[in-house]
């Protein structure tokens, strides 16, 4: 763990300039607005370690596969969001001096992400080796009014008269740090330089996406704007146009940037450019206050539904603004076609592409905080999706309409190559089913199993009904050779969790038919004739597995095994670690991982939270107190599930624990990853620590329940749940709990167990 930055409510703060943790930094201070977004890189040059990022959402590139040894079922390719040409670029040259903070000399430096307002700025002053002193004033966004502009306003001076050129360019001419092959993704088609106006058209190889990066530079000095005569300049893949000026002693030359990130994802290939060209003109027109003000308006509007407020622990609140921040950011819900990277746009780990963890992790905090819309958005890209997802499976075997999701995709194919992961990590599908109910259970919205859930349910129940095998020895059904989420045990049998979740998936899917029928019987049973549904064979089959599933235990214990053969493992705990020895996977060869009792994330935990309405405290308590001294947590997507957990059976300082290393995972580089980028599905774990933990949220079939209780040093807890169409502000305090309606229709709840109904524009006080 690092202290990188200053504790602050509303803002990330780096004093002073580290060249060290360069890399880090612009993790950090990456800006985004659900549809492009890139890495905090310096808007001047920079020579010294950096990662340059600008990626458009959606816009991706098939990248081969390489692996050692194939095996058939492999994907051909692993999908990346490509890194796209850079609209901010700025190359300013002091008295012919290139301005590179790698050489400079330092002498003050302040960069502030303003999480409040969606703004990054960053101060400071340099001396360059020609002897002047160059001090400097940045502010820039990612409009989340617009979302196809940014705009960046660089104010400079020098302490002696200069001259200053500035060249405003778009390059490019960049690639992808991760690629397999070390070749470029982008072919170029038009490179355009007119006066001050820069402009990149270039397609994505094989995917053929066509985007249009531009770039507009307006040049004032001491507060006008001065005519400029500038000098274009085009090569491939970049265009360009340098500015001179004659800047007096202590005048500031303002350079305001305005860019346009355009694709053809949305538009037509033929439309990209004018749309560009539109872009920058609106943003010229509009001036670069004004923008500013949208911006910063759509960020207050977000704000006023998602933030969490906590008194007494300015740590945690820094940590969990930043983190519904990355949310945020990555993802707005406005476009069905786009889905959560778990880096979102502040690296290439991960290639930006689509994991479970949008449905085991992120969903609930977008079903909490905004309008049904945006949920309904996750589950349609999956939706649509279902026919890739039946091809999968029958790549691996699998037939009748049986769907498996992949663990990694953007169009819905398999991406991921790992065979423990590809073939074994089946349990997404799982994942995906629950989605659908957690979605139903918020809104109230049944009608969304005719609009495509039940297609869903239905696929996914017949790969379950066909992963399985009668086992003549146990008189049960088996589900051999997985993976669950604790990637630490491969190719095992009967992992709990994910025969948990299959028999769940099958006892869901025929309780939703008949829920359907009732519905709309005309529409059910079109729809069931649609995907050939067996109406004589299938619900029989799924009812007996559902009954028979082998869910392994140890009487004894008390406890939900990991899998069949868990307890054959030397019952190591991690207090039997050295320190030297973590973390696991960077220390031990993967068969000694595979071999050791140790576990990477919740596994047996999981199903508890996920299902956590199914199982009483001491059933929690007992598998808690097994597993939990076994985990290393050495997937960010641990600790937020065993806050929650911990918060259920009283466990505060444990609790508290796990709920600051999700927090400030990044903020304080806890696993020496955060150069890579930020781990923004992760981000949803913060929320869920917080909210279903501390807050005490669940959402249930039929209720929403509540039950918040603050740590010792917290003395207050405020944050929003949106429930039935009942936006409800829940405050927690020593007082009591208040709950405020914010909306026009009634809330009803369970506060610790006691019903209650809060009437539009209310506000109850219970007295704690």
């Amino acid at each position: 763990m690092k202290q990188l930055v200053e504790v602050d409510p509303w803002r990330i703060v780096q004093n002073g300039f580290d060249a060290e943790n360069h890399r880090v930094f612009e993790s950090l201070f990456s800006l985004g607005n659900g549809h492009f977004g890139g890495r905090g890189n310096h808007e001047e040059s920079y020579t010294g370690d950096t990662l340059p990022g600008n990626y458009l959402a959606g816009v991706y590139y098939p990248d081969p596969t390489r692996v050692g040894w194939w095996k058939n079922g492999y994907p051909d390719y692993f999908a990346k969001i490509l890194n796209a040409a850079d609209w901010k670029r700025l190359t300013i040259r002091i008295d012919g001096e290139e301005l590179d903070l790698s050489v400079a000399e330092v002498v003050s430096y302040e960069r502030i992400l303003n999480m409040k307002e969606g703004t990054l700025e960053r101060t400071f002053s340099a001396k360059l080796t020609n002897g002047r002193t160059v001090t400097v004033e940045t502010i820039r966004f990612i409009s989340l009014a617009a979302n196809e502009l940014g705009a960046l306003r660089y104010r400079i001076s020098v302490d002696a008269d200069a001259s200053v050129d500035v060249t405003s360019w778009v390059d490019g001419d960049v690639v992808n740090e991760d690629s397999n092959h070390e070749s470029g993704f982008w072919d170029a088609m038009e490179e355009i330089a007119v006066g001050t106006r820069t402009i990149v058209v270039s397609k994505t190889k094989k995917t053929e996406f066509v985007c249009a990066v531009g770039s507009e530079l307006i040049v004032s000095v001491g507060g006008a704007q001065v005519p400029t005569d500038p000098v274009p300049f085009t090569r491939s893949l970049a265009a360009g146009s340098t500015v001179s000026l004659s800047l007096p002693a202590g005048e500031v030359a303002e350079l305001v940037k305005m860019g346009a990130n355009v694709t053809s994802r949305v538009h037509g290939g033929d439309e990209v450019l004018p749309r560009c060209e539109q872009v920058l003109d609106d943003a010229i027109s509009d001036g670069f206050d004004r923008l500013l003000s949208d911006h910063t308006s759509a960020w207050a509007t977000k704000w006023a539904t998602s933030d969490v407020q906590i008194d007494g622990d300015p740590a945690t609140q820094q940590g969990i603004r930043f983190n519904i921040w990355g949310l945020n950011s990555t993802f707005t819900g406005d476009d069905p076609d786009l889905n959560i990277g778990p880096k979102g746009f502040t690296g290439e780990k991960y290639g930006g592409v689509t994991y479970w963890d949008t449905e085991a992790f992120c969903l609930p905090f977008y079903l909490a905080t905004a309008e049904p819309e945006v949920g309904r958005n996750l589950l349609h890209y999956r939706r649509r999706q279902l026919g890739k997802a039946i091809e999968n499976a029958e790549k691996l075997g699998f037939g009748d309409g049986a769907a498996l999701y992949p663990m990694v995709t953007i169009n819905g194919e398999e991406c991921h190559n790992e065979w423990e992961i590809t073939f074994e990590e089946i349990h997404r599908n799982g994942a995906i089913a629950f989605a659908i109910n957690d979605y139903i259970r918020h809104t109230g919205d049944e009608g969304y199993l005719l609009e495509g859930g039940l297609d869903v349910l239905i696929g996914i129940s017949r790969f379950w009904s066909q992963r399985v095998s009668w086992s003549e020895q146990r008189e049960a059904f088996v589900m051999l050779g997985v993976t669950g989420p604790n990637e630490y045990e491969n190719n095992v049998d009967n992992n709990w969790y994910t025969s948990l979740m299959a028999r769940w998936t099958l006892q869901y899917t025929l309780d939703s038919i008949e829920r359907a029928r009732a519905l709309d019987p005309v529409l059910t049973a079109s729809t069931l004739a649609a995907v050939d549904y067996d109406e004589a064979s299938e619900p029989v089959r799924w009812r007996n597995i559902a009954d028979d599933i082998f869910l392994p235990e140890d009487p004894e214990r008390g406890i939900f095994l990991q899998q069949s053969n868990y307890l054959d493992k030397e019952m190591l705990t991690v207090d039997d670690l050295s320190p030297a020895e973590r973390p696991l996977n960077q220390k031990w060869s993967w068969d000694r991982i595979l071999r050791s009792p140790f576990i990477k994330q919740a596994d047996v935990l999981q199903g508890l939270w996920v299902l956590g309405e199914r199982f009483d405290l001491d059933t929690l308590r007992r598998n808690f107190d097994f597993y939990e001294p076994r985990t290393v947590h050495e997937s960010s997507l641990s600790p937020s599930v065993h806050a929650v957990l911990a918060v259920r059976l009283g466990r505060f300082d444990k609790a508290m624990e796990m709920l600051l290393r999700t927090a400030r995972l990044d903020l304080d580089d806890y696993n020496n990853d955060t150069e890579d980028g930020c781990h923004t599905t992760s981000m949803a774990g913060t929320w869920l620590a917080v909210v279903q933990g501390f807050g005490g949220l669940q959402v249930t079939e039929d209720e929403l329940r509540l039950n918040p209780q603050l740590p010792p040093q917290w003395t207050r807890l405020s944050f929003q749940v949106l429930y039935r169409g009942a936006r409800l502000q829940v405050t927690a305090s020593e007082a009591g709990v208040e709950i405020q309606n914010l909306s026009e229709v009634a809330g009803t709840l369970t506060l610790a167990g006691g019903g209650l109904t809060v009437p539009p524009g209310e506000t109850l006080l219970i007295p704690r």
